[in-house]
């Protein structure tokens, strides 16, 4: 959440949280518990984890104000997309933490008079660039995509995507899985907002979705409804672990707060993305700053607070080249330093690094199918 976001946010927080969001005809409960004989274990013996990925190294300020990064490479360079200026700027750099000095060229402007524009997300599909972001106010923020053939200019004028159901929606980014284009973001069930859910739908190119979307995740669990009204689930990132599994990394309590963290779902080997019981959810934060919402095994940030929003720097941002280098890799988030009050102007961009964990199982009941689910996790360092 972008910090234009305080006059949306302060007319949210207003509304009384009232029932649940429904889908369908019946709301989806996800009440995961967690036992102790269940707990994470260190990685398995065949993951080889570098020494020094278990040892919490100095946070590495970009140096860059602001929230939501979205970083990919392609080739040598790295390109970076921000929301700022009333429209969309692009960096790039030989180096991820030179980014914050790269000069900044505005592709995007909000001539329209949309309204706030928000994390702007970068993929390369098709050799083609596409930013997609989010623009409008109040209960108008909807989903637009931006095209070129060149990372910084030449972009044309923005398309809003046809997302199903046509409903508030944003922090929305393009992913490809076993050959199917998905689309996933954050979004309202019905009109008002209740609680912010994340959804997926099939694309059929870039820029076009088809079918109906479909809810993976709720914000039902106490770790992520520590702050709220309303509660959430946002800034969605795909990522394929080591074995070819399909993971939605998110961002749960409200980002007003350093409870802000992150968490993962995981999709079980073979199963269906658009079904929602074939997501396993983490049994707490996967990085977070405070030690009572982390899931047992993963320790609390030491340098900065409220880490979220985060970008898996991906090689054309293309989750089928993850992990980019064997079990490590980088990634771009935003927090506020310890030290610092916590406040949306207060946000800066760091580097980080992202390593896969093993042997990692995530438990949940009342809900069908298997009440665990062993896999990859994973763990983030500053």
């Amino acid at each position: 959440m972008t910090p234009e976001r305080k006059e949306s946010v302060k007319s949210f927080k207003s509304l009384k949280f009232g029932v649940l969001a429904l889908v369908g005809a019946c709301a989806v409960p996800l009440s995961l518990a967690l036992p102790d004989a269940a707990r994470a274990t260190p990685p398995a013996a065949h993951v080889a984890v570098p020494q020094s990925a278990h040892v919490a190294v100095p946070q590495s300020s970009t140096g860059v104000k602001g929230a939501d990064p979205s970083v990919i490479k392609v080739g040598t360079t790295y390109i970076a997309v921000k929301s700022a200026q009333g429209g969309i700027i692009v960096r790039q750099s030989s180096t991820l933490s030179g980014v914050a000095s790269a000069t900044a060229k505005k592709v995007w402007s909000d001539t329209a008079g949309r309204g706030e524009v928000w994390a702007p997300e970068i993929v390369v599909d098709g050799g083609r660039y596409y930013i997609y972001f989010t623009a409008g106010t109040g209960a108008a923020h909807r989903m637009y995509v931006i095209s070129s053939a060149s990372a910084d200019s030449g972009y044309g004028a923005a398309v809003k995507l046809a997302l199903p159901d046509d409903k508030w929606a944003i922090d929305g980014n393009l992913f490809t899985f076993n050959g199917q284009r998905w689309f996933v973001w954050s979004g309202w069930a019905g009109d008002t907002n209740v609680e912010q859910n994340l959804y997926l739908a099939r694309m059929s190119s870039p820029t076009t979705p088809t079918g109906a979307r479909f809810i993976i995740s709720q914000p039902r669990e106490s770790w992520e409804r520590v702050v709220g009204n309303p509660y959430i689930n946002e800034a969605p990132a795909a990522i394929k672990d080591p074995n070819g599994q399909l993971h939605i990394v998110y961002s749960a309590n409200g980002s007003w707060s350093d409870q802000y963290c992150m968490a993962d779902l995981r999709l079980r080997a073979g199963g269906d993305p658009t079904y929602v019981w074939d997501w396993y959810k983490s049994n707490g934060c996967l990085f977070g700053s405070h030690a009572a919402t982390m899931m047992s095994g993963w320790d609390p940030t030491l340098y900065v607070n409220g880490p979220g929003s985060h970008s898996f720097v991906l090689p054309n941002g293309d989750i089928n080249s993850s992990p980019p280098s064997g079990n490590r890799f980088p990634t771009m988030f935003h927090a506020v330093p310890k030290g610092t009050a916590y406040s949306w102007s207060n946000r800066v961009w760091y580097t980080g690094t992202a390593v896969w964990w093993g042997s990692t199982t995530y438990t949940r009941a009342n809900v069908p199918g298997a009440t665990s689910n062993t896999g990859y996790g994973l763990k983030f360092f500053e």
